[in-house]
């Protein structure tokens, strides 16, 4: 049987076999440990930390560009469990952040999970202009994200149970006004997935 060689997504030394991103030292300095933390008093799963050097990582792969992370993000991802919903949510950005960064890397993230598990992707919210937070108090945060996120008009099919995937959840309020317009729009179940938490 004929292996495919290539090499590791972080050293680019070591050699790893087909479908493994990474060399066993590197896995192992990423030091991966999913864990379910609660948010906003919503519960998440996450397959590790935001801490060196998967912050730096994540960074890379959100501003910079570096999709070549999108085969570590599918190993991560691998290792938690998918729970049984209809459809995946990625969590929305808007569109001047979308043009300003090329994509929506949480959308390639959800790609990832639909592929792998046969999940169709759902985008029945969008986000408004992304407002900065900097110097409100924690009333007008909750205020202001709640504010960004709005139910697209002429809904076709709509799912009772979906996962929203996000790359990272800091405070989860913005996790909390996506998860409350999935439930006007009738879900009955929302699951939360994340790369890492902080």
């Amino acid at each position: 049987m004929h292996l495919h060689i290539q090499p590791c997504v972080l050293c680019e030394i070591e050699r790893v076999q087909y479908g493994r991103s990474v060399c066993g030292d590197c896995w192992q300095h990423l030091n991966i440990q999913p864990r379910c933390v609660t948010k906003q008093d919503i519960e998440l799963i996450a397959t590790t930390t935001y801490q060196y050097p998967i912050n730096k990582i994540i960074q890379q792969f959100k501003y910079n560009h570096q999709l070549q992370y999108l085969r570590l993000f599918k190993d991560l991802l691998a290792h938690i469990q998918i729970p049984k919903v209809q459809a995946i949510v990625a969590m929305p950005i808007s569109t001047a952040r979308l043009h300003e960064r090329g994509y929506n890397q949480a959308h390639l993230l959800a790609q990832l999970i639909s592929n792998t598990h046969k999940i169709p992707i759902w985008a029945p919210i969008e986000r408004m202009k992304e407002y900065s937070q900097k110097g409100q108090n924690r009333a007008e945060r909750l205020t202001n994200i709640h504010q960004q996120f709005k139910i697209k008009p002429k809904q076709g099919i709509k799912y009772r149970k979906v996962v929203i995937i996000d790359d990272v959840v800091t405070t989860g309020s913005s996790i909390q006004a996506l998860k409350t317009q999935l439930e006007l729009l009738g879900c009955q179940k929302v699951y939360v997935i994340c790369l890492a938490v902080v």
